[in-house]
């Protein structure tokens, strides 16, 4: 896996940029000039939310508890219990002024745009491996992870082949167009569960974007059967 690090110089080219990356991630091109813009805006949004309010925040740094809205693993890594108070007050200011509709949308703008958002993970066993590693299943992707989180290799789904359980052994195994095949066994969920997510996933993948176009109910279950 090859990693690239690129540094911007604005928050709107790198906004052009995320937005140029989302898109390929969905596998789609700069073509889509209106999904492109609408990607920018929504990255802008969330970069405006990070940055501190012109009207300080009507809370005092007396009524912040900071274990309302941080972890206590977090906490315990930080050394000042006064700067996270003054950060939560930072990000109060930005949505004091915010109707209750409005909030909730920024909230859900703002998962949205972290980089995790859609991501189901399983404690899995590949083979061959004597060790416990993560599964994240996403809406075009699978990605083997260590348990620390850390991204080891990606496979899309536009790639995938075919795949199949064996019910007995409780194994998945997936083969791509490298002629490359995968095969893991879930240890934190029943086998049913990611075999779902991988038809699931591919069967939203293969409809229309027309909304007047009728559900197959044949080919759903053929691609996610599985239950006893």
């Amino acid at each position: 896996m090859n990693e690239s690090i690129l540094r911007c110089d604005t928050e709107q080219q790198y906004a052009r940029w995320m937005a140029a990356c989302r898109l390929a991630a969905k596998g789609r091109t700069l073509a889509d000039q209106a999904g492109f813009e609408a990607e920018v805006h929504s990255i802008l949004a969330f970069l405006s939310m990070q940055q501190p309010a012109p009207q300080p925040s009507s809370l005092h740094q007396r009524d912040i508890v900071a274990e309302d809205f941080v972890a206590i693993r977090h906490i315990k890594k930080l050394k000042s219990r006064q700067a996270i108070s003054e950060r939560i007050l930072e990000a109060h200011a930005n949505v004091t002024n915010l109707s209750l509709l409005e909030a909730k949308l920024s909230y859900i703008r703002a998962w949205q745009a972290l980089p995790e958002f859609g991501i189901s993970y399983f404690v899995v066993r590949f083979r061959g491996q004597k060790k416990d590693e993560l599964l994240g299943i996403a809406f075009n992707r699978m990605m083997r992870m260590s348990l620390a989180g850390d991204a080891l290799k990606t496979w899309r789904f536009n790639t995938m082949k075919t795949w199949k359980v064996n019910w007995e052994v409780k194994h998945v195994m997936v083969e791509f167009d490298s002629e490359e095949e995968v095969a893991f066994q879930p240890l934190s969920a029943d086998i049913k569960v990611p075999h779902e997510f991988i038809g699931g996933y591919i069967f939203l993948s293969m409809r229309s974007k027309e909304r007047n176009e009728s559900l197959n109910e044949d080919l759903f279950y053929k691609l996610t059967g599985g239950w006893v």
